[in-house]
């Protein structure tokens, strides 16, 4: 609430400026005009008059964007802390760059939990305060905003990380993370000596349990020999938990830790044990530098700036956009000064390869962990069954639940 209260005053505050500032170039032009009309022969004045015309038809449209843009108000319902430096992070860097972008005004609410009713009371109190775009960025958030835009037709929902949707006011979008995994893994093959690395991963959902395939799948690309160990923790973000799972798989044997959680602890235990690290949502190198070899990261600004524009046109038509590296909401962050040369030039060809649509990391021949084929030689996994995907390919070490 006082966060809400600031940000209000905050606003209140920046108006009052505009306005004062509108009332002194309103009255330096109106000086300006009456200065040259004393002066100025009747083809001037018409001149002027053609001039104040397009200026008065400018400000209209102006001042027609700026209603629209006062009028919409994005609210964003995150299900960890904002600081955590992971997912949710990356969220709210994106909140603020479509704040700055689209000039509509943005509030959040962090550490929302999943499956409850504080969900929906924050989502219900946002509306009740004017916010018409409502922004849920968890998994498990998806069917109470399923029925909450069918309660409230006249707001946009956008799920992250869904595949839900209506046909009016819901839709859903995220990325292709398994690209940038497939990336980070062949950087995590070339470090490993023991041939063994350990993934920290949250649910076994078809999201978490793509990324694993896809990372596991560039380990093999530099290194057959390496194999991927995971450890569920049934939770986005506890940084107790994943500290002591990574240190679990660091006691195995492990050398580099994976990891698809929010906090930066499986970093930490990386580093206190001289392993390395692959981080995920943003650059987190600063939290261990000595561990840090690379991160698959998210860049959410361009694609909330999209939705914004679309609710302040009165025009937005729910998608399941699921974008690419080539559209930029994924990437690969800056690898390791230490990582070898000829690594980093294999990973940047294979990027570049993958942006242009020639190398796709579910491409067959693809065994299961049960040596099972999954996909002939030359093909290419569709869509539908990576969104579905529930085994794990082979030289994975665990179970999918």
């Amino acid at each position: 609430m006082r966060k809400r209260i600031l940000a209000l005053l905050a606003v209140l505050f920046t108006f009052g400026m505009l306005a004062t500032a509108c009332g002194s170039s309103d009255d330096s032009s109106s000086s300006s005009s009456s200065d040259n009309s004393s002066s100025s022969s009747s083809s001037d004045d018409s001149s002027s008059s053609s001039s104040s015309d397009d200026s008065s038809s400018s400000s209209s449209s102006e001042a027609a964007e700026t209603e629209a843009a006062s009028d919409t108000k994005a609210a964003f319902i995150m299900v960890a802390p904002i600081g955590d430096a992971g997912w949710n992070y990356a969220h709210d860097v994106g909140r603020k760059y479509a704040e700055a972008e689209t000039g509509v005004e943005t509030a959040y609410v962090d550490a929302v939990p999943e499956g409850t009713s504080e969900f929906d009371n924050y989502v219900r109190d946002f509306i009740d305060q004017g916010y018409n775009v409502i922004v849920g960025t968890s998994f498990g958030y998806m069917d109470a905003m399923l029925a909450l835009a069918d309660e409230y037709p006249e707001v946009v929902f956008e799920h992250v990380s869904g595949y839900k949707m209506n046909e009016t006011n819901f839709g859903n979008t995220f990325g292709r993370m398994y690209e940038p995994r497939y990336l980070s893994g062949m950087v995590a093959g070339s470090a490993t000596s023991s041939n063994l690395i350990g993934y920290v991963a949250a649910f076994p959902i078809p999201e978490v349990i793509r990324g694993i395939n896809a990372f596991t799948l560039g380990v093999q690309a530099i290194n057959p020999d390496a194999q991927v160990e995971v450890v569920w923790t049934s939770t986005w973000f506890d940084p107790v938990v994943e500290g002591d799972s990574a240190q679990a798989l660091l006691d195995k044997g492990a050398d580099v830790i994976a990891m698809h959680q929010d906090s930066t602890a499986a970093g930490e235990k990386a580093e206190a044990a001289g392993a390395r690290w692959v981080s995920y949502n943003t650059d987190m190198s600063q939290f261990a530098p000595a561990a840090y070899l690379t991160a698959p990261v998210w860049n959410w600004g361009p694609r909330y700036v999209e939705i914004i524009e679309d609710a302040k046109a009165g025009n937005y038509a729910p998608t399941s956009y699921w974008g690419s590296m080539a559209d930029g909401i994924v990437d690969l962050a800056p690898i390791a000064s230490d990582v070898d040369q000829s690594v980093i030039d294999q990973v940047m060809e294979a990027k570049a390869a993958i942006i242009a649509g020639d190398l796709h990391p579910f491409t067959g021949p693809l065994l299961d962990q049960d040596g099972t084929e999954v996909l002939g030689a030359g093909e290419i996994m569709d869509d539908g069954a990576m969104l579905g995907m529930m085994f794990f390919v082979e030289g994975v070490i665990g179970s999918t639940g």
